[in-house]
């Protein structure tokens, strides 16, 4: 019997132990390899000398948390945001770009190589070309840093629901979104203003929601509310107004939602200034993105990611399919739907969020764009009404993957080619299962890093019959 198999019986419920990151698993899951065996941790960096303490045995291996990083690992560089670890929003801040790319790789080929049985071509990873300030959205939330303290604004801090951590220094956004942040604090909580309390349901602000186009400088403030009280917010629209910013301020909204839950909705929303959108362009395209509209967080990677799922595609971005039939499933605002539309005889979005599909109508007016239908509603249940059948079919499901029983129905049309772009590659390679025994095969992987700093990852994959 091996040392760790035989240290793993001592290894007891709260035992605090030290040893060496040897490996990190996607997306976060460190392995600590101590004198009394493994244990699985999150936020720790490959490299790091940490204290642990034991949590729980799941199937006999053992999972901690993270209490103290003793030493920094070798190649550790100083991490450029005075909130990380704190934070709960970044995870590779003390690792350089080029290692992180490096990590983020391997993980995702390790997690593909278990999941196809066969030889498939590999392209590797697409860094970002920015990274420092990328964000094109960001949703802030109102609280108190500890019990009783005073109003803070910005992220949660790790591994609470509850204590919000002031990101007044965030290094993934712009200057503009942390003067927006500063004046909205500082102008709340002058007036007194309570946050909406998550346990007692009690409370006026929710949080701040801000988007600023990358390509067109043009920003949104969105503030989110509960109807518990009636406040003038003329004077925060004249103070947002007489803020020095580098983009331009076209869209002040205040949004009331009553909901019980900690999500960001709307019960109703009226403008106080300007329009409901903003305008942003993506690889000659123009796009009209309203508050809830769903639009890739990171635009200029988001054309390295496009650009690369037309050259996956092949031959239709080659224009030689003029008479296929297109669907793109999950389509979001439409943005692969447009990008396809001129290779092809028809596309078809389906998406099941109202807004983002009115989007995708005025995007496509917008552009000209006269072939392509898009439809609301669950993939699952709009597959049964469209009366066309498809010759390729695009996927760009959320983070969960796509429904089993919807997966069915997709791979029951039989299309010889399907593009499969994933957010999360466990939840990939978990559909891979199906994919395969529908008779498809991958024959071509790549990454794409759409989030700089945090563990996730875009992942595209080419299936053929």
């Amino acid at each position: 019997m091996s040392h760790y198999t035989t240290s793993l019986f001592f290894m007891k419920k709260g035992s605090e132990l030290v040893g060496i990151v040897t490996k990190v698993n996607f997306p976060n899951k460190a392995i600590v390899e101590t004198e009394e065996g493994p244990v699985k941790v999150k936020n720790a960096l490959p490299g790091d000398k940490v204290k642990v303490r034991v949590l729980k045995m799941r199937k006999g291996n053992p999972e901690g948390m993270l209490l103290e990083t003793i030493e920094k690992a070798p190649t550790a560089v100083p991490a450029q945001c005075p909130h990380f670890g704190i934070c709960g929003g970044c995870t590779f801040l003390t690792m350089s770009y080029e290692d992180q790319l490096m990590l983020k790789e391997s993980q995702t080929k390790e997690l593909l190589d278990r999941a196809i049985p066969y030889e498939y071509r590999w392209d590797g990873i697409k860094a970002s070309p920015v990274y420092a300030g990328y964000r094109n959205k960001m949703e802030f939330s109102f609280g108190d840093e500890y019990k009783d303290g005073p109003l803070s604004l910005g992220m949660h801090k790790r591994g609470s629901m509850f204590d919000v951590i002031y990101t007044d220094e965030c290094y993934i956004v712009d200057d503009d979104y942390k003067a927006i942040l500063k004046a909205t604090r500082e102008y709340f909580a002058g007036l007194g203003l309570k946050f909406y309390h998550r346990m007692n349901h009690t409370g006026y602000l929710r949080h701040l929601l801000l988007r600023k186009a990358s390509h067109t400088g043009e920003i949104m403030v969105a503030l989110v509310t509960t109807s518990e009280q009636k406040v003038d917010l003329e004077p925060y629209k004249e103070l947002l107004l007489s803020l020095k910013l580098k983009g331009e301020l076209v869209s002040i909204l205040h949004t009331v939602n009553d909901a019980l839950s900690d999500v960001v909705k709307s019960d109703y929303t009226e403008i106080l200034y300007g329009r409901d959108y903003i305008n942003e362009s993506l690889l000659g395209l123009n796009f009209k993105i309203s508050e809830f509209s769903f639009f890739q967080t990171n635009s200029h990677s988001a054309e390295v990611l496009y650009s690369t799922a037309r050259e996956f595609i092949g031959d239709l971005s080659e224009g030689k399919a003029p008479d296929k039939t297109v669907f793109d499933l999950y389509s979001g605002t439409g943005t692969i739907t447009q990008l396809m539309a001129p290779v092809c005889k028809k596309i078809i979005g389906v998406e099941i969020v109202d807004e983002a599909v009115e989007a995708a109508i005025k995007n496509a007016k917008l552009n000209g764009i006269e072939n392509a239908d898009f439809i609301c509603g669950d993939v699952l249940k709009v597959l049964d009404d469209i009366t066309e059948k498809p010759d390729f079919i695009i996927l760009d499901p959320p983070r969960d993957g796509v429904h089993p029983k919807a997966l069915e129905k997709i791979l029951n049309y039989g299309v010889d080619r399907i593009l499969y772009i994933s957010c999360k590659a466990t939840s990939l390679t978990r559909d891979l299962e199906a994919i395969h025994a529908a008779g498809y095969k991958v024959t071509r992987a790549v990454c794409v890093d759409q989030f700089p700093w945090t563990a996730n990852i875009e992942t595209i994959v080419t299936l053929e019959r």
